[in-house]
């Protein structure tokens, strides 16, 4: 998974010697760049690299995206810092590649240039009511309670009971998770202090996550659905009717599925009566969002009308096809976890709207020479870290391959940074160095230990700004 903000990655290829090193770098932002930064750093000694970030951190999803309750995963930023001493690789932040400047403007100061900005959109239910008070998208929840700048204003509802998340996959199960967890397990999390109030007050006891397939299909990893399973003060919600013939199928599951769905159906037949004072997850299965439900004077949600589905074709083939029947949830919570998109950074380059990415072969732009992609905006918003890691190396050798080939010409000096630093300059546009992002870390830092956490972000970028450039 990549960026919640904008995210390029150009690099100029310098004709010059460079001081050799025994460590390799280790990459940076994410584990799309992270391998490419290896694949790219190691294949050329001359190889330079300048990354351009939106926001004035770094880090992108591994600080915006990953779940605060899930500090092992964060621990990748030590590694990615380590390609702050490279010095063939430099960051700038705050810049907003698109706004503060052109593709056609980088791409004429630097040899290549990389897009790797992620998946910001969402996609949406495409059903009535969506729009009403009360319905959010993962993306939005998710930036809220991690301390994205643009979604500090949230103000999540959570005076209601039941929430219902629309989706199946790690991040519904993220959101499900914080929903519920104990206070005192989040109060030792980089969650933001707004979010940590809003959940104290919280009255939500009961998550429901709803997917429009059965339990052979369901799109989360078993790491985190045992993080649900083993969950303190919660029990599992769900319909017995739901997994009807899974037992009979079992057999035949790839063991990964196998391992899973022996996991759920375990989870189905615990017996947890008589357990008081517990708050309660689980999976609705087969079901698709036909109508966000108002409440009786309009002014919000308090519902979902949800189509009861069967299912047709066999293994990866199968799809969830709507039946006359309906089912509804009465709830004054839904979040959309179905799915991001990615948009369009710059009219200059292509994008292919019905399929959401810049249109590449092996990561080569089409029809432009020297503008490459990786990640979601290469391929689409699926698959896992290993399958983006697979990703960023395929482009690396890409871009490895055209500079052997001649097909990236090298034997025109480019200025790079040089002369892009000073053009913003000129539009007012002031960067962020890695050790101005150190002064915001060291921030940061200091105002979470003062309440006994690993860090307090700071959610707003002009404060950033003033910390950075004190």
């Amino acid at each position: 998974i990549t960026a919640l903000s904008w995210h390029t990655y150009p690099w100029s290829v310098w004709p010059i010697p460079l001081c050799s090193t025994n460590q390799a770098p280790s990459g940076w932002m994410g584990s799309v760049t992270v391998q490419m930064f290896v694949c790219l750093l190691q294949g050329s000694p001359h190889i330079q690299v300048d990354i351009y970030e939106r926001l004035p951190v770094p880090f992108g999803l591994v600080r915006f995206g990953v779940a605060p309750d899930h500090p092992e995963v964060k621990n990748v930023i030590n590694t990615f810092t380590q390609t702050a001493q490279h010095k063939r690789c430099h960051f700038l932040g705050n810049v907003h590649v698109g706004k503060d400047i052109t593709i056609q403007e980088l791409m004429q100061a630097y040899h290549a240039v990389v897009l790797s900005y992620g998946a910001e959109g969402n996609r949406t239910m495409g059903v009535s009511g969506e729009g009403l008070p009360g319905v959010y998208s993962a993306k939005d929840f998710v930036g809220w309670y991690n301390g994205l700048p643009c979604n500090k204003e949230l103000q999540p509802d959570l005076s209601h009971e039941t929430a219902v998340i629309l989706g199946q996959g790690n991040v519904a199960l993220d959101v499900a998770r914080i929903l519920l967890s104990p206070l005192d397990l989040l109060k030792k999390t980089d969650i933001t202090q707004n979010a940590l109030e809003t959940l104290a007050a919280s009255k939500v006891q009961r998550v429901l996550m709803v997917g429009r397939r059965g339990p052979l299909q369901v799109a989360c990893t078993i790491k985190e659905l045992r993080e649900m399973v083993n969950m303190p003060y919660t029990a599992p919600d769900m319909l017995p009717a739901d997994f009807q013939h899974v037992a009979q199928a079992l057999a035949d599951l790839p063991r990964p599925r196998k391992r899973l769905t022996e996991l759920i159906m375990k989870t189905l037949n615990e017996d947890h009566r008589g357990r008081q004072g517990v708050k309660r997850w689980g999976f609705r299965f087969f079901r698709s969002p036909l109508e966000v439900l108002p409440s009786a004077d309009g002014s919000r949600a308090s519902g979902i009308r949800l189509a009861v589905n069967k299912l047709e074709g066999v293994g990866d083939a199968v799809t969830a096809v709507p039946t006359s029947e309906v089912d509804e949830i009465a709830c004054g919570m839904i979040i959309s976890s179905i799915g991001y998109k990615s948009l369009p950074i710059d009219p200059a380059v292509p994008f292919d709207f019905k399929r959401a990415i810049v249109p590449n072969n092996m990561g080569r732009v089409e029809e432009t020479t020297g503008l490459y992609c990786s990640g979601w905006v290469k391929r689409g918003p699926t698959g896992v870290i290993a399958t983006t890691m697979n990703d960023s190396f395929d482009t690396a050798r890409t871009i490895l391959q055209d500079l052997e080939s001649g097909a990236i010409n090298v034997s025109v000096s480019r200025p790079g940074s040089s002369e892009v630093v000073p053009l913003l300059e000129k539009r007012g546009v002031r960067t962020v160095s890695f050790a101005d992002w150190e002064k915001i870390n060291a921030e940061e830092t200091k105002q979470g230990t003062a309440v006994g956490k690993p860090r307090e972000k700071l959610l707003d970028v002009r404060e950033m700004l003033a910390v950075a450039w004190t």
